[in-house]
């Protein structure tokens, strides 16, 4: 069993690999086939009761089947322009519905395919609804066919970008994690910061900052630089609260941080059109900035409450530093330079980074390793890709549908159409309006979910109220990510506190107040516009990143580390006036 599982990972992994070198697939084949690969891992894979483990089996048996016969009738599909032929072709369509609709909600919850299967029921009575929220209706075979077996719907661009490049992109996390990087991570950061006041936490800022890079996850990024830096804090006699919320908040910057950003770059170059190294240069800027902002309330914390930083008998050498730091600077060197030097796709450069990755597996920091650890490094790579691909492949493919429904109802416009009539046609009142909307959907919707389906409607009201496509889709970005740390549902707070035995509710108020910069900075990207533009504008985006820095700064002594509440209401009102400098003025 234990060999099927990891011939199945290994053909998961090698099909994602193999599109990058075999040159164009059609998508109406390498998108099933996406789909039929990643079904077992959601459907079959895990604990389960004995119902759920044989609706499993039915299930991928049922949706693989399916996924395959558009694969292999691809051509004459393509012949049909989205309309189902016949009872059978119907069949395949409802099947691929209802499989992709379940496996989403056993890999993430209820919540969004309680969306999508909303959307559906929209699309298929929406006729019905009087006045300006109904639609003229659309005939069943069209309405399923381009669900099912057009490049529309679960076969849309957005599954595209999954196949193409975030596959590629989340093993290439996978594999590097799998070796010594993650650990070359907490041995840099440890001797950048470990002995600085407050040296543990910002230990954990730094870490998570690297980690979360590649992983793209604040869960992730959590249980696993936070199996570090959680148990010493407390050892260093951190408060619990402060701890966890530390780890929480480092952990969901991860998601904003190039390269990966929980797969949201990706997604970003298909919808804005904007290339992938525009957009990485882009976010920069403001991810540095949010680190910085979260440091500053470490330090303050630090002030506060005496706390020092790691012993010297804690801080790792000079020579494992450096030892373990190749570790993840040669696949990232290789990454970079393939990039931004020869200038190939990024996911050609992700897959010769993935390569080298591999061939680090073989050694540790004493040299070449024993094959036993070099076959489990192996292992645990190939199953950690499978199942981070499978997982983001339900999203996005689920996604997928509720796309597709706004598209072919027009209601993605009526929407948009209401932004803008209640926001009276001022910019700030619908900014206000699409980050609680964000707000909203990100409490129970994955961060790329969410911002999917945010700026699809709100999108273009923001556009058409004067933001640059990109401006308006990194504003949309961020605050699909408030859910991670905001009450009533919190992620990545939940894990701390979880792993660390503290109130979630204590946590995720102190989160809040050392991860303000979440709330603060995507308003700042809107009323500076020359923050995310240091690709075109350098010196000007240096320079308006430090006037927000020094903003930030203040905001968070105000908050943290001044005793007097005067004092602390006006650095918090000074860092806001120096923030929105150029709109106040």
């Amino acid at each position: 069993m234990r060999f099927l599982v990891f011939f199945a990972a290994t053909v998961l992994v090698g099909f994602h690999l193999a599109l990058i070198f075999s040159g164009l697939v059609p998508n109406l084949v390498s998108r099933p086939l996406h789909l039929a690969l990643a079904l077992p891992w959601i459907l079959l894979i895990g604990d389960a009761s004995r119902w759920m483990r044989l609706t499993g089996i039915a299930l991928t048996l049922a949706g693989v089947a399916a996924a395959l016969w558009v694969a292999v009738s691809h051509d004459a599909l393509s012949d049909q322009y989205g309309f189902l032929e016949g009872g059978f072709q119907t069949l395949i369509a409802i099947v691929l519905i209802v499989v992709v609709l379940e496996a989403a909600r056993r890999a993430i919850g209820w919540p969004l395919p309680m969306v999508a299967a909303l959307a559906l029921l929209y699309g298929l009575f929406g006729q019905y609804i009087p006045g300006e929220f109904g639609h003229s209706g659309t005939p069943l075979p069209s309405f399923l066919g381009t669900l099912t077996i057009a490049e529309g719907g679960i076969w849309g661009s957005l599954t595209g970008v999954s196949v193409n490049v975030v596959a590629i992109f989340v093993i290439f996390g996978a594999v590097l994690n799998a070796g010594e990087a993650g650990q070359g991570f907490m041995n840099v950061a440890s001797a950048a910061a470990g002995r600085l006041k407050g040296g543990a936490a910002k230990v954990s800022v730094l870490s998570s900052a690297f980690f979360g890079s590649i992983s793209g996850s604040a869960s992730a990024n959590v249980a696993s630089t936070g199996a570090i830096t959680l148990p010493a804090m407390t050892k260093l006699g951190y408060p619990k609260r402060l701890a966890a919320a530390v780890e929480a908040v480092a952990s969901s910057g991860g998601q904003i941080m190039p390269p990966l950003m929980g797969a949201g770059a990706f997604v970003m170059v298909e919808l804005t059109g904007v290339s992938y190294t525009a957009i990485m240069a882009a976010a920069l800027l403001p991810a540095i900035l949010y680190f910085l902002a979260v440091w500053i309330g470490v330090d303050a914390y630090a002030s506060r409450q005496n706390l020092s930083g790691l012993d010297a008998a804690d801080q790792p050498s000079a020579q494992d530093v450096l030892i373990t730091s190749a570790f993840f600077a040669v696949p990232f060197a290789i990454l970079l330079v393939g990039m931004f030097w020869v200038k190939v796709t990024p996911q050609y450069a992700a897959s010769l980074a993935i390569l080298a990755s591999f061939v680090l597996l073989f050694f540790n920091t004493k040299g070449v390793g024993a094959w036993r650890d070099t076959q489990l490094r192996i292992e645990a790579a190939m199953l950690n890709a499978a199942r981070q691909v499978s997982m983001i492949a339900s999203i996005i493919i689920c996604a997928s549908i509720i796309i597709g429904v706004l598209s072919i109802t027009g209601l993605g416009v009526k929407i948009t159409s209401l932004i803008l009539s209640g926001s009276g046609g001022l910019l700030w009142p619908a900014l206000l309006l699409t980050a609680l909307a964000c707000l909203i959907l990100g409490m129970e919707v994955p961060t790329t979910a969410a911002y999917v389906i945010c700026v699809s409607v709100a999108g273009p009201a923001l556009i058409q109220l004067g933001l640059e496509p990109l401006q308006a889709h990194l504003f949309v970005f961020w605050f699909a990510l408030l859910s991670t740390i905001t009450p009533p549902v919190c992620g990545a707070v939940f894990i701390a506190a979880g792993m660390i035995g503290e109130n979630w509710l204590k946590v995720a108020l102190t989160a809040m107040t050392l991860g303000f910069g979440l709330y603060v900075i995507p308003l700042a990207m809107i009323a500076n516009p020359a923050l995310i533009q240091l690709q075109t504008a350098p010196l000007i985006a240096i320079l308006t990143a430090l006037q927000i820095g020094f903003g930030l700064g203040l905001m968070s002594v105000g908050m943290i580390g001044a005793q007097r509440v005067l004092v602390r209401l006006v650095l918090f009102i000074l860092g806001v006036m120096i923030i929105f400098a150029r709109l106040v003025l």
